[in-house]
């Protein structure tokens, strides 16, 4: 594996549409949907609209959520 200080000295050294280019490819590697993960929070979705639905954990407003930070 390439040493990340080599890598951004090297990157330093490009062009402006070069650096632009560079990031976005690296912004959109970290953009990509991971299937395990995507189970887990559809597991924990269902998890608490069923918690919700038997009354265990009630709904709270945007506005009580706001209201807690301001």
């Amino acid at each position: 594996m390439a040493d990340p200080n080599e890598v951004l000295k090297e990157a330093l050294t490009l062009k402006p549409a070069e650096k632009a280019a560079l990031i976005d490819e690296l912004i959109t590697s970290l953009d990509k949907p991971d299937k395990d993960l995507g189970e887990l929070w559809a597991k924990e979705a269902e998890s608490r609209i069923d918690a919700y639905e038997k009354g265990k954990i009630r709904a709270v407003t945007l506005e009580e959520v706001l209201e807690k930070y301001r």
